[in-house]
């Protein structure tokens, strides 16, 4: 009797290299050279350094990108409420050009703004100084005002009498911006706006300390550029009233660069 065999070829038999390499060697790199273990960083350690990162990270969003403001007062109703919380992109002016019809922040150019709640602050004011440090909360000093672009450099802009509309360069405005409540003049002017100077108006204009109210009183109307912290984009909180504020250059879009 034949025996029966398999004609199947046989299969190779692999060995995997690893599973009898002593667990020391498993370790060394492919010349043949042993790495060394990374040794796991303390959990306090890293939890510091994370912390770290994020702040350096806050600061530099808030020194060159964007910085949150509140809104203390009524001068800029209906577009900007009391308590508002606004998002300020200081990308602009600078990476981006500013334009008439845009809400923007501004330093103080001359004490428009009497006191400084810093001063002889409370101790909600310290958390608020010490969170806007790093732009987690709205700087609570108020040395900044939030007023509507009018004017710029070289505009020649008019009010000829109380509760009259407004005209830049010779060009009158539709505003659907200010308070319907009130008109857009609430005195008369005539000015012409020096270059590197900007003129800025509330749109609540009968209850707004802006350009206008200081140039009747004598006190000089005009804003450095060089002040100006940025262009407000976004109404962040309340939630309910989130939008962006970008609904006033449409009313500056037949007005010529320069009278």
């Amino acid at each position: 009797m034949n025996a029966s065999h398999d004609s199947r070829p046989a299969e190779p038999h692999h060995e995997d290299p690893a599973a009898g390499a002593d667990p020391a060697a498993r370790g060394a790199g492919r010349d043949g050279s042993r790495r060394p273990r990374r040794q796991r960083m303390p959990l306090w350690l890293d939890t510091v350094v994370t912390m770290v990162v994020a702040l350096l990270i806050a600061v530099l969003v808030k020194t060159f990108l964007i910085q949150p403001f509140y809104i203390p007062s009524a001068s800029m109703n209906p577009t900007l409420l009391e308590n508002d919380k606004i998002l300020v992109s200081k990308l602009s002016p600078g990476v981006f050009d500013l334009h008439r019809g845009d809400v923007i922040v501004f330093e103080d150019p001359d004490d428009w703004i009497p006191g400084d709640a810093t001063e002889n602050p409370t101790p909600r004011v310290r958390v608020m100084m010490l969170l806007s440090l790093v732009g987690l909360a709205p700087d609570p000093s108020q040395d900044h005002l939030v007023k509507r672009l009018i004017g710029v450099g070289g505009d020649h802009v008019v009010c000829d009498s109380e509760g009259a509309a407004l005209e830049v360069n010779g060009v009158t405005l539709d505003e659907p911006y200010i308070s319907p409540e009130t008109p857009a003049c609430q005195a008369a002017f005539d000015v012409t706006v020096p270059e590197g100077k900007v003129w800025v108006m509330g749109d609540n204009r009968y209850a707004s300390a802006d350009s206008a109210w200081h140039e009747i009183r004598g006190d000089g109307g005009f804003v450095d550029e060089s002040d100006i912290t940025g262009r407000a984009e976004v109404i962040f909180w309340p939630i309910s009233s989130w939008h962006r504020l970008n609904d006033g250059r449409g009313t500056f879009s037949d007005v010529p660069d320069r009278p």
